[in-house]
């Protein structure tokens, strides 16, 4: 387990592998979702970046370890995104992809929220707000456990109109909780259109500083950049970390990209079809440019 205060790298490799690995995961969402005619798709798409670094680089999460108390946790405070979570669970080996089929489909555990039902989720999410919270306690514990353990939690930018959110974030500076790393995924976009239109947030940047958090901000879209940022948490010793993570919206579906009206919403026989193609093209340059 890499202990808190270690720097990791990452070899050019190791993101060339991820990057292609971001394309095959948008290609099982999009199917996904496609197949059981239901899905946030448009969040997914724009955090399964950051999910793909996580599992694949940044915490020491694995099937093996996964009872195991001194690891890293994950917390998928975006809820509502699961089928970006789902797939790169599976691809973890954390239970059988022949399940991902399962999606939606009466008495399955396989929802459209996460359920600690399924192998893998840690606690059930989804009512927006509650995920910070849960990984503050749980950040706390570790610390007052003395474990060098890490807790993780993707947020939307959305939910940060609960004020849950804030006040978990003023526990979370005051107990000195450096090894919780909290994540936005900042597309901008929630259900009812533009979060500055829904509820204004900005900025961003500086309300999570005067909270206490050491913030940095990257392109939550480039392996490179999420894999660089998450080898040097902590940011600052005794501060919790905060990660604003710069995405789009439908990310990697011309179409979807930056429109509301994909936060939730299944593609037609013809929209799935651009979409297949636009991927399988994506899939196909990766492979031309790594030959």
């Amino acid at each position: 387990m890499k202990l808190t205060g270690e720097k990791q790298t990452t070899s050019d490799e190791k993101i060339k592998q991820m990057e292609y690995k971001s394309i095959l995961y948008r290609q099982a969402i999009m199917k996904l979702i496609f197949e059981s005619k239901s899905g946030h798709t448009g969040g997914s798409l724009s955090c399964v970046d950051i999910l793909n670094v996580l599992y694949n680089h940044a915490m020491d999460i694995t099937p093996e370890n996964f009872l195991q108390i001194d690891r890293d946790h994950y917390i998928h405070s975006k809820g509502h995104s699961v089928e970006a979570l789902y797939v790169v669970l599976a691809d973890m080996n954390f239970f059988k992809k022949e399940l991902l089929s399962d999606f939606e489909k009466y008495s399955s555990n396989m929802i459209g929220h996460p359920t600690r039902f399924v192998n893998g989720i840690e606690q059930n999410t989804g009512a927006l707000g509650h995920g910070l919270s849960i990984s503050v306690g749980m950040a706390l514990a570790a610390k007052m456990d003395q474990r060098n353990n890490r807790i993780f939690t993707i947020m939307g930018d959305g939910e940060l109109a609960e004020g849950s959110i804030w006040e978990a974030s003023a526990s979370a500076a005051h107990y000195g909780l450096d090894n919780l790393i909290a994540i936005i995924d900042r597309n901008h976009l929630q259900i009812t259109g533009h979060t500055d239109q829904v509820m204004k947030m900005e900025p961003l940047e500086n309300k999570f500083a005067a909270f206490g958090f050491a913030v940095r901000e990257v392109n939550g879209n480039s392996i490179a950049e999420l894999a660089a940022i998450l080898n040097i948490v902590p940011f600052e010793e005794g501060k919790p970390n905060l990660i604003l993570a710069n995405t789009i919206k439908g990310r990697g579906i011309s179409y979807m990209e930056n429109n509301a009206l994909w936060h939730h919403k299944v593609p037609s026989d013809a929209e799935y079809q651009i979409a297949v193609d636009e991927l399988d093209l994506a899939k196909l340059a990766w492979e031309q440019h790594n030959d």
